[in-house]
């Protein structure tokens, strides 16, 4: 009998590109998740009249809904516990035990200057201060596996997420006191490169980057209330609860956009997932201001810096030269991780969906 010389052909290309784009306009619409968040801590600082309050509840809500995660799973639960030993013992550098605090300064700015900013203006400052924290931590080297040089496109990159930053806040240029919130959305993106290196290094460790991820909350919430409990102290804060229910939801939509990303990953990888996913932060962005009463308003330029803004993420994204290799737990090692907790194979397509995801 002849053999079998049977061919098993892979779905034709255009099947192909039509899964593809199904799922990036998928990425599109989880990346939306992320200027919900911040509409909403936005709106509970106002609420509250303390962002700093506000950024407490949504760090709380965060934290109440990963232990319920966590917890009853026998493995997770030592693993999570665990953690505080392994911090005193030095099993990792210390600094990475406390990447939540990035999460903290992010959240904390929502609270403070999101609902009086707008959303798209907040995002973009946000985003642009992302894309030159990933440049700077690429060039050194923090939670990648290779150093890249920096090139010319990605420091065209940088350039570009400056000017869009200027862009957005150009209507504001008389009002000195909008200018200096931009400064903490601004700054909350600087530190959000190392956000992800730390909590992939506590996830590696753990074998769970559910524990990285209750971690990083337990983390932020922490040091939130600490100073929360001084101003209560000192009699400069006030604490209340909001009445409305939805202002409650600032934690569990960073968790649930952190499950979509770890989802989508594997069908689109790094690159189409994180152009995609800035894509919808800016378009969710641009429509809450646009929609909702009393968020924000939308100029030309905000529209533009927000273009100016996806233009700069994609441009940063693009490889250059490695320097040398490094041994450190890098992106795909976290989202391998995720993959690991959630029962999903990545198909070797790494991406730290941390902090695009808005955990925070």
């Amino acid at each position: 009998m002849a053999a079998d010389t049977r061919v098993v052909h892979d779905r034709p290309p255009a099947v192909r590109t039509a899964s593809v784009g199904v799922f990036a306009l998928l990425t599109v619409l989880a990346g939306t998740l992320s200027p919900m968040q911040s509409a909403v801590n936005g709106r509970l600082g106002t609420d509250l009249g303390d962002g700093h309050l506000a950024s407490v509840v949504s760090f709380g809500t965060g934290l109440i809904l990963m232990l319920l995660i966590v917890l009853p799973r026998r493995r997770t639960r030592s693993a999570f516990l665990a953690l505080p030993g392994q911090l005193r013992r030095g099993a990792i550098p210390w600094p990475n035990f406390f990447a939540g605090l990035s999460g903290a300064v992010i959240v904390l700015s929502e609270g403070v200057s999101a609902d009086l900013l707008g959303v798209a203006t907040f995002q973009t400052a946000l985003i642009s201060g992302m894309v030159i924290s990933g440049v700077v931590c690429d060039r050194l080297g923090i939670g990648v596996r290779f150093k890249q040089a920096l090139s010319a496109f990605r420091i065209g990159g940088a350039v570009l997420a400056v000017a869009a930053t200027v862009l957005v806040v150009s209507p504001s240029f008389e009002v000195p006191h909008a200018l200096a919130l931009v400064v903490l959305p601004f700054v909350g993106g600087l530190l959000a490169g190392w956000q992800p290196a730390g909590n992939s290094n506590v996830g590696r460790l753990s074998e769970s980057m559910l524990v990285a991820i209750t971690w990083n909350f337990l983390i932020g919430f922490m040091a939130l209330t600490l100073v929360l409990v001084v101003r209560l102290l000192l009699g400069a804060a006030t604490f209340s609860l909001p009445d409305t229910w939805w202002m409650y939801l600032g934690g569990p939509l960073g968790l649930a956009s952190i499950a979509l990303m770890a989802l989508l990953v594997r069908r689109l990888g790094l690159l189409l997932l994180a152009l995609a996913s800035t894509a919808g932060q800016l378009i969710g962005s641009i429509l809450i201001d646009s929609l909702i009463p009393g968020m924000g308003t939308v100029h030309v330029v905000t529209v533009l810096g927000a273009l100016v803004a996806l233009i700069a993420s994609g441009i940063a994204m693009i490889p250059s030269k490695h320097v040398r290799s490094r041994p450190s737990a890098g992106p795909a090692d976290a989202q391998g991780a995720i993959g690991a907790d959630a029962g999903i194979d990545d198909g070797g397509a790494g991406v730290d969906v941390e902090e695009r995801g808005g955990a925070r």
